[in-house]
């Protein structure tokens, strides 16, 4: 079973062209021209186990928000798209991750019902050309494309940055569980019989 799909995604706005395996080692190159994001989709490509191609280009001129929301749909799309009808995955994902003064969780659930829970009270300003608020619209972004229900939570820290990157690695390692093929399930993990809607 192959699970890989690949997204192209214009408006005025953006182009985001997107490749993803759920079943990889990290593999593939990000480019956003948003550092900081890229670096937090290398996270999430190692620490998820995924094999992930981005490029986009976006109208950076106006701040990195388009970028950073479109980056975050379309990865949702990969994600759903890759995951097919669901059959015999984990579904559920957790995970709790420290970074230095700074913790983060993450509790997901691959279930068709998007939702997001963001919380966390992020130090003000950002990191290069990200803002920090922009954090909560990449997840809100990515779990309503993928139909995920996703809890994020920033338990601890004082830096931003700290508090992000461990948000970001919380989410790879509790993809990586949800994602991850049951030996043991032979159907949808679910009573209703299906989760992709």
């Amino acid at each position: 079973m192959t699970r890989t799909a690949e997204i192209a995604r214009q408006t005025k706005e953006t182009d985001v062209r997107l490749t993803l395996g759920l079943d990889g080692d990290g593999a593939g190159t990000r480019t956003t021209g948003v550092g900081f994001l890229d670096h937090m989709l290398d996270l999430v490509a190692r620490h998820g186990r995924l094999d992930l191609q981005l490029d986009v280009t976006g109208d950076l001129q106006t701040g990195a928000h388009h970028t950073v929301e479109d980056t975050g749909i379309v990865l949702g799309q990969a994600i759903d798209k890759a995951l097919g009808d669901r059959v015999g995955i984990f579904r559920y994902g957790h995970s709790v991750v420290p970074m230095d003064e700074a913790r983060a969780s993450v509790a997901l659930d691959l279930s068709g019902r998007p939702f997001l829970a963001f919380e966390a009270e992020l130090p003000p300003g950002g990191t290069g050309n990200f803002d920090h608020e922009l954090t909560e619209e990449f997840f809100r972004a990515v779990s309503s494309a993928a139909k995920m229900t996703l809890h994020v939570t920033v338990d601890a820290g004082t830096n931003a940055h700290h508090m992000i990157e461990a948000s970001f690695k919380a989410f790879a390692r509790a993809l990586r569980q949800a994602v991850a093929i049951d030996p043991t399930e032979t159907g949808v993990p679910s009573t209703k019989g299906t989760l992709t809607s």
